[in-house]
């Protein structure tokens, strides 16, 4: 993606930043202060200089996620070293753990997508990449019964599992 493409999608997102227009307290606060985090972290270091842009924005995106939900256990992958600086306790598994707490995967894997969204529970939340690279399996997705809460932004969805909450997907410009 070029930079005139990433400024389209921003601008045509810029109806939807800062949290304009979630009326939740809490999703509001999760849209600013962990999604849209713009003060610098204490381990953005770590990853800045390899990888694409996009690469670098998922890594610290992750960062932050890791740092807000604290899991114990995740899927290995290309972002450990992301994770691991939001969480330092975290451990990586090869297989799927049995109760997910936080997961990512991308949107071409339907398998994996569909293992995680059975093991998922109410504190569980879940990174999708790729999104719009098929815009109807996320809205498969965010479709889904067990699905509350989901943050579509456009390089990547997230999804929560909130028993006592109403169905809501957000869009985020992210």
């Amino acid at each position: 993606m070029n930079q005139l493409q990433r400024c389209i999608v921003w601008l045509k997102r810029i109806g939807h930043c800062c949290g304009f227009g979630i009326h939740s307290p809490a999703d509001y606060a999760f849209v600013r202060y962990v999604l849209n985090e713009h003060w610098p972290y204490y381990a953005y270091e770590r990853g800045d200089l390899r990888g694409s842009w996009l690469q670098r924005k998922l890594g610290r995106l992750y960062l932050r996620l890791a740092n807000w939900r604290q899991p114990s256990a995740m899927l290995a992958d290309e972002y450990e070293e992301w994770w691991r600086a939001g969480c330092r306790s975290i451990r990586f598994e090869e297989q799927l753990p049995e109760h997910v707490e936080l997961a990512r995967a991308a949107i071409e894997q339907r398998d994996m997508l569909g293992r995680i969204l059975n093991a998922a529970d109410s504190r569980s939340a879940v990174v999708v990449e790729g999104i719009w690279r098929d815009m109807a399996a996320w809205r498969s997705l965010i479709n889904d019964e067990r699905v509350t809460v989901s943050f579509d932004l456009y390089y990547c969805g997230i999804l929560l599992f909130a028993d006592n909450r109403h169905k809501k997907n957000y869009i985020v410009n992210f």
